[in-house]
This record gives structure tokens, sequence and C-alpha cells, in this order.
């Protein structure tokens, strides 16, 4: 993935010395978006550490991941792969979006749209999972040509419905 430039931020592959940045940016949107969804002692256990050690695993492991930068810092954070089997759905779709996280400060920024672009390019056939209860994510995604197809998952971990979405 080549390196983007847009006026307040750069969107690069991620090297394993942005760990804590990911995991920083992965904590922190999941508090802003999912914490009315989640119990409170979700949090006891899904800690920054917690998260940190974990992106250091996959980072040093070889995922592909792309990262926006703004000022030093990592801003945002995207995954694409290949299409994945969730709850007995086959994949649909060659390609996947397995993750995408903005600051909420950084929202309408273009960050979201350019990480996007960066790991499943404009146009190609994809598909992701998305929380039901994400209003933002979804119409970010719907955007993006991104519609649900029927297919829903529960995390039992979680409790948190996703469908999935497909273009």
């Amino acid at each position: 993935m080549p390196e983007t430039r847009a006026p307040s931020f750069v969107v690069r592959p991620a090297v394993p010395d942005d760990a804590a940045g990911c995991a920083l940016v992965h904590h922190t949107s999941w508090k802003e978006t999912y914490s009315a969804l989640l119990p409170a002692a979700h949090w006891e256990t899904d800690t920054l550490e917690r998260r940190t050690a974990g992106w250091r695993r996959e980072l040093d492991g070889g995922a592909v991941v792309a990262v926006a930068e703004s000022g030093g810092r990592v801003v945002g954070l995207a995954i694409g792969g290949p299409g994945r089997a969730m709850s007995g759905h086959a994949p649909v779709r060659e390609r996947e979006l397995w993750s995408l996280y903005v600051l909420a400060a950084r929202h309408g920024t273009g960050v979201g749209q350019s990480l996007l672009d960066a790991v499943i390019s404009p146009g190609v056939p994809a598909q992701l999972w998305v929380a039901e209860e994400n209003p933002r994510a979804r119409r970010f995604y719907a955007r993006n040509g991104f519609l649900p197809d029927g297919a829903r998952h529960v995390d039992e971990a979680h409790g948190i419905a996703s469908v999935r979405l497909v273009r």
C-alpha cells in the first residue's frame, strides 16, 4: 500500500512500533462507540494494556494494517483481508474490511475514507461486518456502496449484534 498524504494526516502501512498507537485508537474508539452497548464490567478486562499487547502480537506477526497519522500520532487504522465466514455465514466476497477505527475527534476529516480506500480499493467488491447499532458507521459504509445482505451475527461475548454489508 502506497503512502498517501492529505493536508492534516498521512496514511501509511503500520509498523511494529505503531502497536501502542493502534491500541489507543482501537480502545478509545470502542469506548466512544460501544460504551452504551457494553456492560461496565467489560472495561475491567478490556484495558489499554491488553489491547497494546494484542497489537504488538498482530504487528510483529506481519498483519497488514494501514494507519492514519497526524502530528506523529496514530489517529485511525484499518485492516483488510480475504473474506471470512462468521457464525455459519460463508463469505460472499473475496475481500473483506476486517476493521476500521478512527478517533471521534477525526470523524468527518477524510481519515476514515482514506483508510478504507487504502485497504479496499474503491469499487472493489467486498464485505464487512458492522455493529447493527452503529448508525454513523452504517451511513459511512452506505456512501461507499455497502448495503446489508441479510446476514446477522450476535457476538455472545459482548452481546453486540452485527450485520454484514456488501458491495
